[in-house]
């Protein structure tokens, strides 16, 4: 191990706690990888480049390779370094540095299209950043790029707001505990970002309602509350993000609208909206509603369009109030000014959402903390998601052969999702009719109350100080029984918990002890379920009422005892 580094460049100033001890922690880390895994918008960017600086005074390294998703994000770092004193050229097209520069940042397709010439001319030297490292799988092009192209440098800082992928990939050089659970060396939250007034809170407005279409010769009626088959999931789902349907989307845009005219009287005048469309056909249609609502077309961005990157930027300096997107919201996409969103894309993976809402969260300089507010489809994959983002970050890497089909949708890390038009929705599916609503928004960790800056912090990453703003205290549960708490803004109040809502919590509660179960008894989720479902008298837990639930709860947390 190598000496702390730190006693030669003190910590400078302006850091956040979480970004001291992160640096702390990495003085005494001379090899192998070291995996930081924050929170979209907590600042990743600062402590890695710091600890750069340092490797470079210290001459532990001699030169940066500096890894990223795409173009656009190359020069964002290279901008970011340049403020250190630290010159990248970005997207360079070999390793080694141009005269006069500190490395290169270069995306994960330039690696893995010149992983053979990068590998000759990295040293053991080389520090190696990979920016939002969960695009690496090990057995796809670009993990099998990355490892070849840096497979003899004798360091790998790897950098992620979601550090899993929804195709059960290993990430390379990432460390799994036996259940397959990411062990990173450094963890900060978005419960803690939050409370420590790092990034904003999110209230999600959930929007139901009664909604019908036509499948096949067909015509099914349901809500999000409602039980129906998989194959009709989809086509709920694409009626209630329908914008040919007055009370479907158009509807929540209305709302979405109101509210984001009222921060743009009251307090923000240049706060922004963001609505994330499912396609291109459906950007240009919600764009029209919003235009016929607002009286403005809004800014329209797609990943197709040449000069998508240029459009983001402009808008990010603008106070033009909406912009409809297309795969242009993930990684990169920093505008802080955003205060309402709109998610009506199709996709409903936990990695795309956590990145939709990561939009969210940033802050601005010399502002209060002030909440957002995303509006997000009742669909129950989508409100667990919303509780889920209460939790640390510590996902699973679910494997293959361990995949619980029993289990809610959401807990799933799915391969990734078949387009609708490939399972034949088109031909088959009509939006007839949807009467939507937004329910109750659910606030967590403080809702919309704007907060300062918290007084104090432990040195464990875990935030302990007191809030100097509103206080904020805990009124009710969400799902899988994480905290939702009330902002003195339309805050969330408890009542009385929906029928479905108590139906999926018991399902998330029963999905938790099978696993503990099965990993007490040494058995397969599957095996487990097939037992319970046996004794409770059931052949799927889709079908299971919640008394049902109930009782298998009760017979797991049994056997767990040793009473069954």
């Amino acid at each position: 191990m190598v000496g702390r580094v730190s006693t030669a460049l003190p910590i400078p100033p302006g850091l956040r706690v979480w970004q001291q001890e992160v640096l702390e922690k990495m003085s005494a880390w001379d090899r192998g990888v070291f995996l930081i895994a924050a929170a979209p918008g907590a600042g990743k960017t600062r402590p890695a480049l710091e600890q750069a600086v340092r490797m470079l005074y210290a001459r532990q390294a001699d030169r940066i390779a500096l890894i990223c998703p795409t173009a656009p994000l190359t020069r964002q770092w290279a901008e970011a370094a340049a403020r250190l004193g630290v010159h990248l050229a970005p997207d360079a097209p070999e390793l080694t540095p141009p005269a006069g520069f500190h490395g290169v940042a270069v995306t994960y397709a330039r690696v893995a299209q010149s992983a053979q010439r990068f590998a000759q001319q990295c040293t053991e030297s080389t520090i190696v950043i990979a920016d939002e490292a969960h695009h690496l799988g090990e057995e796809l092009a670009w993990g099998k790029g990355f490892d070849l192209a840096f497979g003899r440098a004798r360091q790998w800082l790897l950098l992620s707001g979601t550090p899993f992928r929804s195709d059960q990939s290993a990430i390379p050089g990432v460390e799994y505990d036996s259940d397959g659970v990411t062990q990173p060396d450094y963890s900060y939250g978005y419960a803690d970002a939050v409370r420590d007034g790092v990034c904003r809170p999110v209230s999600f407005i959930p929007f139901d309602g009664t909604m019908s279409w036509q499948s096949g010769d067909d015509t099914v009626e349901a809500s999000f509350a409602d039980a129906v088959s998989s194959d009709q999931r989809a086509r709920r789902y694409r009626t209630a993000i329908s914008t040919d349907l007055e009370g479907a989307l158009p509807k929540i845009l209305r709302e979405a609208d109101g509210r984001l005219a009222r921060l743009r009287a009251d307090s923000h005048p240049e706060a922004g909206g963001l609505v994330v469309a499912a396609d291109g056909e459906h950007a240009r249609k919600v764009a029209a509603t919003l235009h016929r609502i607002t009286g403005t077309p809004p800014v329209v961005v797609m990943h197709t369009d040449q000069a998508a990157h240029q459009k983001l930027e402009s808008f990010t300096h603008s106070t033009d109030p909406w912009i409809v997107a297309v795969n242009m919201v993930s990684e990169g996409v920093d505008i802080p000014r955003l205060r309402v969103g709109v998610y009506a894309t199709a996709s409903k993976t936990a990695m795309i959402f956590r990145q939709i809402v990561g939009r969210f969260v940033r802050t601005i300089p010399n502002r209060p903390i002030e909440g957002s507010w995303l509006y997000i489809p009742a669909e129950p994959t989508l409100r667990a998601h919303a509780g889920e983002i209460a939790k640390e970050l510590v996902p699973f890497l679910r494997r293959k052969e361990d995949a619980d089909p029993d289990a809610p949708e959401q807990l799933l890390d799915e391969p990734g999702e078949t387009p609708e038009d490939e399972l034949g929705l088109v031909a088959e599916f009509k939006a007839l009719n949807a009467d939507m609503a937004a329910e109750a928004q659910l606030d967590l960790f403080g809702g919309a109350t704007p907060l300062k800056p918290q007084a104090s912090t432990t040195g464990t990453g875990m935030s302990t100080g007191t809030t100097t703003g509103t206080p904020i205290q805990p009124v009710g549960a969400g799902p899988g029984g994480h905290a939702f708490y009330a902002g003195g803004v339309g805050g969330f109040a408890a009542t009385e918990v929906p029928l479905w809502q108590q139906r999926q919590r018991l399902r998330e509660t029963r999905h938790r002890l099978v696993g503990e179960l099965g990993r007490t008894r040494r058995a397969t989720q599957r095996e487990v379920n097939a037992w319970v479902n046996k004794q409770i008298g059931i052949t799927r837990v889709q079908d299971a009422t919640v008394e049902q639930l109930e009782s298998s709860i009760d017979l797991i947390e049994r056997a767990l005892m040793g009473k069954a």
